[in-house]
């Protein structure tokens, strides 16, 4: 693996043992982890807009700009998924109740999967 800078959406402050936000649309941030040879080298916070300016489409364009290759998310709905494959930003799933970290780590491990159009949320994000 190359360089890949994964988001997860955060419970504040955000970091990796910041709790994994369900909701990924409305969480209090991003933290983005920056990836290189399979090991982690350095990590930040992007901040969530509020869902008002852009709806759905508002933490596509937020990631992609921030550099974002990948998201793991507990869920998401279509139109955002749709989003992120348009700009090149794979989903995984991760489950709940993890740790940001705990799930970079298990993303690495290659133990979570792609999230398939079958598998979105109904209404949004």
């Amino acid at each position: 693996m190359a360089r890949e800078s994964v988001a997860v959406p955060s419970m504040n402050p955000g970091g990796l043992d910041a709790p994994r936000s369900g909701h990924f649309g409305h969480c209090d941030v991003f933290t983005l982890v920056h990836v290189e040879d399979g090991a982690i080298k350095e990590v930040s916070i992007v901040e969530n807009p509020p869902h008002e300016q852009g709806g759905c489409f508002a933490p596509v364009n937020t990631l992609h700009k921030s550099g974002a290759n990948s998201l793991i998310v507990g869920g998401i709905g279509m139109r955002p998924l749709m989003g992120f494959k348009q700009v090149g930003i794979e989903v995984y799933y991760g489950p709940e109740g993890e740790t940001v970290g705990s799930v970079i780590v298990q993303l690495l491990e290659g133990k979570l999967q792609v999230i398939a159009p079958n598998q979105v949320c109904g209404g949004g994000v």
